[in-house]
């Protein structure tokens, strides 16, 4: 290893050591000051990651995308919001591979591609559903916790946008490095969230069952990056047969949902 090398490791640890410490005062600090660390902590970091997405120019503020999000979005809303301190809020967000995840606070991004890999409003609402189900069991907030460790791709975002705790809580949502039970958990939720609304529940199922046959490359997070997708449709199929008074009135038959139709090239306007 030459001397250019190790300065650069030596550096790049420097800065990860100070990137960690930051946001573990930070933490302390607000918890220190007795503020409602639930609350206004998560309401901060969703914040941040808000701004972190707006400055990269990937929230879409105007999209006939949002006619197909906002029905579904508005009754999960209805469904979730008793179980939460905040407002849930839906936005379309631009990025190239299909997926959905939700930020402490409230806030839940869809992709918009991931409009045009499900086949059915079922489907996305499953989605969504386990994706509201994080921010309620604060998942995201205890990951952070528990794992403050940073990547190198992370601190060099941190270097220049100058701003540690958005790009290590984004960095890992984006990530979605959930635990297997963590997943499983927001996936029983989500079914519960999604029975309420009035979305069938199998959705979520169908979704999995469809990754098996789908392009690697548009596959979205919320599958590819948890193996095990098996062991989580027999968790829901066994969740449906324990809870017949919720779930008895749902048809498991994929061809039972009327298919998604989705304008396509749709226009967008981001938010700046």
């Amino acid at each position: 290893m030459n001397v250019v090398e190790r300065i650069r490791k030596t550096f790049v640890y420097i800065v990860a050591a100070a990137c960690v410490a930051m946001v573990a005062a930070y933490l302390a600090g607000v918890k220190a000051a007795g503020q409602d660390h639930d609350q206004d902590v998560e309401l901060q970091l969703g914040q941040q990651v808000f701004d972190e997405l707006k400055a990269k120019g990937e929230i879409v503020e105007s999209s006939p995308l949002y006619d197909q999000l906002r029905p579904i979005s508005d009754a999960i809303t209805r469904a979730a919001q008793p179980q939460y301190n905040h407002p849930f809020k839906f936005y379309l967000v631009h990025e190239t591979q299909p997926n959905a995840f939700a930020t402490p606070g409230g806030n839940v991004y869809v992709v918009d591609s991931l409009l045009y890999f499900v086949k059915n409003s079922e489907e996305l609402a499953g989605t969504l559903c386990h994706e509201v189900s994080h921010t309620i069991h604060r998942d995201a907030m205890t990951l952070m916790e528990k794992d403050q460790k940073l990547t190198e791709r992370d601190i060099a975002a941190a270097i220049l946008l100058g701003h540690p705790l958005a790009i290590a809580l984004l960095g890992k949502l984006h990530s979605l490095s959930y635990s297997r039970d963590v997943e499983s958990r927001a996936d029983i939720t989500g079914s519960d969230v999604c029975a309420a609304t009035g979305y069938n529940p199998w959705g979520l199922v169908w979704l999995f069952q469809d990754f098996q046959n789908a392009n690697m490359g548009q596959i979205p997070q919320l599958l590819s990056d948890h193996p095990g997708n098996q062991n989580r449709v027999d968790a829901l199929e066994k969740h449906f047969r324990e809870n017949p008074s919720v779930f008895g009135n749902f048809n498991s038959d994929s061809k039972s949902a009327k298919p998604m139709s989705v304008p396509k090239d749709a226009a967008e306007v981001f938010l700046r």
